[in-house]
This record gives C-alpha cells, structure tokens and sequence, in this order.
C-alpha cells in the first residue's frame, strides 16, 4: 500500500484561502453501518476496498508433510475498517476457485458386487461444462477467486467478503478428500481466525490479523460452495451465526449412495467421491495428495456400496445438533444433482431442535435463486444476514418459515414446510402392471398371491419404459383423471413383497404425472440395493425364489398433481442415468398383496378422496 505524501504547510495554508466554491464538496464516508425496513443498506463505495490475501493455519495435516495445513482465504473489506469501523463477515468458500482438472468417470456398466474395484471408461467430467461450477462460481475461470456476484452488494451494505480456498486447491495446502473432517477443520479454521482463535500469515509471512472483524460470521454457497457452510456449523463453531446452504449437500452418503445401491449425481454417471477430489485437486504440488485420494477411492467401496466410516464421517447429520448457526436453506425441486433429500433432511433435523430455519424451494435444477428472483432473493438474504450478523431485530424469525415456487412459477409462503395438513395416504397397486395396471387409495389385492415380473435391462431408460405402452422390463400402474388437484408435499415410501432370480439386483420406484394428452413427467424415483434391506450398512446376499420384504424412499417433492392428470406408480430394476448397469435378465417378482406406496399428500384422505373418488 502507498503511503500518503505529506502536504508542505505553505501549500496547506495557500489551499485555505481558496474560496469555497473552487472544489466541490466531497461527502464524508458512512461512520457505521445504516439499516432500514430490517435491511443494511448501501452506504459504503463498493469499490473502495481492501483486497489482501491470508493464509490460516488449520490444525491438521492432511498432506501428511509435518506441517499444519493453510487455508487461503481473500479479503475483502470496506477501507472505514482501517480507521476503527468493525464489522462481519460474509464467507464464501469453495474448492472451485481454481480451474479445475479433466478427470475420467467409473465405468457404470459392471455387474453387481464383483470382487474387484471397476475400471474406468472414457467418461470425462469436464471443468468447461460442469453445472456446479458454473453454480458455484459463474463457471470456469483463467484465475483463482473470481469476483462473487455478491462481492459488491455486501461490502456497499458494510460487510466483509472473505473467499476461503478448501484445503489441496489454489493457493491452500493439504489434500482434497470429497468432504472427509479435514475440509471441514480447514474452513473452520478462517471462521476461528477471524474470531482471533487461529494464527495466519500474510503474503510476507508476517502475522495478520482480523482487528477489524466483529467475529460475527455468516457463511453461504452453492453445492460444494454451500456444502462446507453444514460441514462448520456442525462443528458448533463460536462465531459462526448464520448459513445459507444452496443445493448444499447435507451426506455424502446421500450424494453418491442410495441405501446400499451405488447410485450417481445426476448427469454425472460414475462419478464417485475419488473422481470429485481428483477434480478440485488443484495446489501447486500435484504429488504431494495422490496417495490419499487412492486412500479415499479404496475407501469409498464400489462394490458393495455399503455405509461405512468413510461415509459416517462425511455425514453431517451426525452432528446436526451441534448447529447453532440460524440457516436459510435453498434447494431446486428438480436438482438432480445433489438431490432434495439433502436439503429436507437437514431442514427436518433443524427444525425438530429448534434452531432458527427457513427453506426455499424453487421449481429449477442445481442453481442460485439470483438467477431466478433476484430482488426478493436478495432482499431475503439481506436481512437473514441483518438480523443474525449485525443483530438488528427485524422479525424474520417471525414470517412464515417456508417459500415455495409453485409449477407455474408464482411464489407462496407457508408456515413450515412439508406443507401444514400433509397426512400420508397409502396406495395400492393392482393387476396389469407390464402393460398398466390400476392405482388405488381405498384397497389392494386380496385372495390368492398375485405375481408380477420385471425383467431387468439396464440399457433402457426410465423415461423410455414409462412411456412404453408395454413392457416386460418395467411395472407400471396409474389412477384414474383427478377430478381436483392433489398435492404432495414430502417423501413417497414404497414397501414392496419381491422376490428375485439372481442373488443381487437393482430396484428402481417411480412416481409420474400423465397428463391427459398420454405425456410423462417423472415427478420423483428413489433407488435401494434389495441386499441392504435390513440396513444400509450391511450387505445380505439374496437368496432366488424367497420373497423379501423392501422399502425405499423416493427423492423428498412439493408437487402438484393437476386436475384431469392421472397419477402412477412405476418399478424397474437398473435406472440407466443413475444405478450401475448390469447385463440383461435378472428377474423381479413383486407380490401385490403386500405391496403399497405411501404418499404425503396435502389435506390426506379427504384430499385423496376428493381427487380420486372413494
């Protein structure tokens, strides 16, 4: 920085004596922040920033060089800070922030449990065409720590912006392990710092300090970027009053596995949490971390997909308790990247123990709701940030707790979210299911057992077996037109009597909206590994011809089904764009008198009735 010249007193003085009129008159900077309808506002010239690196030293070692691992973070603060203001902090961390690499995928078209870890196909996960990086960061970049979107409208409302490099990308060390407990202590470490509890260094290596923060901390992203926001309030962190997760991951688990079936984000078929590391491995020693991501691909088990320490560690869940941080989470209805179960797991957690919560659901994909609604998005986020970080009490704690974007784009606000009223209602499948069999709330199959077959084959996709008029690879079974709307807001369980031919298969479940013009629309589907009936942790061959009692869960939803739209059930085996993908032939027998569907379906039976008839 430059030091200001010293102005000779004759000089001073000659300026005195110029009339008032010879300059105009510049306004003093803000002495603190401004606040009005609950909101901070902009006071502060955005561009008259300080920018200045750190690197924090995080207790761990990840690269397992004798040294504490350093996260570098970039700093980002209005210049009143230098002359006493103090304020907080807006932390957006990210793996992304480097370009990242080209890395190939696992190949997906194996057989089930071989006693070997699979090759890999040509499948490439490319920085250039990644949906998370371009929701994370605005996509792929030349250079490290983009500008944030946000950059300028907190520092002009007189916050902090601080980018923090995750642990073995850019300009941090140690090793990048797809969420493992060392990402998590080093993006903690930049909220401990900047709460004087950790030491960091400048760009000389001299101390730097954060004298200037008032240590209240709110973190935010999208996916991987809001990710690390759960990881560090699971920690319980002092300091760390707020987060605002966006298609935010809440299990790793969750993100790569579904109840014992090794399942993929969505477009990104054999991916796995070595190829994500791979991906983000991006500090300039790029041999010191290659033993631990081979520790991370041995350890995440292809095979059997069962849970695991691995995965118990990079499960947030398991510390939900520990979150004091006031969350705002935001969640696509139709991200099938990191999957809404994420979000409405951990909104469940939060809201059963009490911490201060609110849920968005918006009708796109894996994306940043500026995009989508950019006014009320930033007002929003705004005062969530006033009220926890400056502690100004504008009542948001107060409003209705869940804003939900409905099909045809208009926006509500409810008191909480799964929907006040919503009452599971259970539906039965009844016979013709390879071509299309009926769907009933009142009553199932009773009498002698009815039978009915899937022929598993992988290389036909869901979209293509629903719409198929017959099939034997798939059951399909749909009520009749709804007379009103009905609306499901929640999880749909499936509790199946199957039996199999072979002693491992996938099972696949299907919920669908036909419309009355014969088109499909896959509401939501769910996965299980049959092996891992008893538990996602332990895998229990199959024994051919028994019948075995499955539950799955599909994907968490706010839908609504329209009037005059019929409602369906579909099974399948394999999912082409997500399970892997055996050879042809294993046979599934689902017996329909001990099979049911359970909806949460907004106003229950009477809901059911009115749509469906009695």
């Amino acid at each position: 920085m430059r030091r200001a010249r010293s102005v000779p007193l004759t000089v001073a003085l000659a300026l005195t004596a110029l009339p008032l009129t010879a300059a105009p008159a510049v306004a003093a900077p803000p002495s603190g922040p401004v606040f009005a309808d609950g909101a901070a506002q902009p006071v502060f010239d955005p561009k008259d920033v300080l920018r200045e690196n750190v690197w924090v030293r995080a207790p761990v070692d990840s690269d397992r060089d004798g040294k504490d691992d350093e996260a570098h973070a970039l700093v980002v603060r209005p210049k009143v800070t230098t002359t006493g203001l103090k304020v907080p902090v807006v932390y957006l961390p990210s793996p992304y922030y480097a370009p990242t690499n080209d890395v190939p995928n696992h190949n997906v078209d194996v057989e089930l449990h071989v006693p070997k870890r699979p090759g890999r196909d040509g499948a490439v996960t490319s920085a250039r065409t990644d949906e998370r990086v371009e929701a994370a960061v605005g996509g792929p970049r030349e250079k490290p720590i983009p500008v944030s979107r946000y950059e300028e409208y907190f520092t002009s409302r007189g916050f902090a912006v601080v980018y923090g490099e995750s642990l073995g990308t850019g300009e941090s060390t140690g090793c990048p392990t797809t969420g493992g407990r060392n990402e998590t202590i080093g993006a903690k470490s930049i909220v401990d710092w900047l709460n004087g509890r950790a030491p960091a260094r400048d760009e000389k290596g001299a101390a730097a300090t954060a004298t200037w923060s008032t240590g209240k901390t709110g973190m935010m992203g999208v996916s991987y970027n809001g990710t690390l926001p759960n990881a560090v309030a699971s920690t319980g962190v002092k300091g760390l009053e707020a987060i605002v997760p966006i298609a935010a991951i809440s299990s790793w688990y969750d993100y790569y596995r579904a109840d014992g079936a090794v399942v993929a984000p969505g477009t990104y078929q054999g991916e796995d949490a070595d190829v994500l590391a791979e991906y983000v491995y991006t500090r300039t020693d790029r041999e010191v971390c290659k033993p631990i991501i081979a520790e991370v691909a041995t350890a995440q088990d292809r095979i059997t997909g069962d849970y695991s320490e691995f995965w118990d560690e990079r499960n947030y869940l398991n510390d939900v308790r520990k979150v004091k941080a006031a969350t705002l989470v935001v969640h696509g209805l139709n991200d099938w990247n990191v999957k809404t179960k994420h979000a409405a797991q951990w909104y469940e957690q939060l809201r059963k123990q009490g911490t201060p919560h609110k849920i968005w659901w918006h009708q796109s994909g894996h994306s940043d709701p500026f995009s989508l609604r950019k006014d009320e998005w930033l007002k929003t986020l705004n005062r969530w940030f006033t009220r926890y970080l400056y502690s100004q009490q504008n009542g948001v704690e107060q409003e209705p707790r869940a804003t939900v974007q409905r099909e045809d784009k208009s926006w509500v606000q409810e008191a909480e979210w799964p929907a006040p009223g919503t009452r599971e209602v259970g539906f039965h499948p009844l016979p013709g299911g390879n071509t299309t069999g009926a769907l009933s709330h009142v009553d199932g199959v009773h009498g002698r057992p009815v039978l009915e077959n899937i022929v598993d084959d992988a290389s036909k996709k869901a979209e293509d077996l629903t719409a198929a008029a017959e099939s034997p690879h798939r059951l399909s079974y749909f009520s009749g037109p709804a007379a009103a709307p009905l609306r499901v807001s929640g999880t749909v369980g499936v509790d199946l009597k199957v039996s199999f031919t072979r002693p491992a298969a996938n099972l696949t479940a299907l919920l669908v909206d036909r419309a009355p013009d014969g088109k499909n629309h896959i509401i939501t589907r769910g996965w299980t590994d049959p092996q891992n009936r008893t538990s996602e942790d332990r895998t229990q061959p199959l024994r051919p011809g028994v019948q075995y009692r499955v539950n799955l869960e599909m994907q968490p939803d706010d839908y609504v089904l329209p009037a005059g739209h019929k409602l369906g059930l579909v099974l399948l085996s394999s999912d082409y764009d997500y399970t892997l993908r055996p050879k042809p032939g294993a046979g599934l027998s689902v017996n329909l008198n001990q099979s049911e569907f359970t909806l949460p379906i907004v106003g229950g039976t009477a809901a059911a009735r009115a749509a469906f008839g009695s």
